[in-house]
């Protein structure tokens, strides 16, 4: 996922470009607690498996997970070509006029 816009409501700026959510965004939203808790333990997960009341070896297991989800490559967005892209391809004869128009009703 790219974020193309942010905005702060007290002050009123905008910035707009592409950005990267970077490894947070691959994860869950179950996942990012899991990882806020743990930070709030210093990384102890025999007090987090107290305070979620499950086992250590459970969450050991959410924890196993989150780590595999972080070590597996971003997922990369898929790339369709924009309007100009196809009437470019198509006049270089790329592409010919049924994909043009099927590609361009995909948009």
């Amino acid at each position: 996922m790219i974020v193309t816009r942010l905005e702060c409501p007290q002050s009123g700026i905008v910035i707009e470009g592409k950005f990267s959510l970077g490894w947070m965004a691959r994860l869950t939203p179950e996942q990012l607690a899991f990882v806020g808790q743990l930070v709030k333990h210093r990384g102890n997960i025999q007090k987090l498996s107290g305070e979620l009341n499950v086992a250590y070896n459970t969450a050991r297991n959410h924890l196993d997970d989150i780590v595999a989800a972080l070590e597996s490559p971003p997922r990369a967005p898929k790339q369709r070509p924009d309007r100009l892209k196809i009437l470019a391809m198509l006049s270089a004869g790329e592409i010919n006029y049924d994909s043009a128009i099927k590609l361009l009703a995909e948009l």
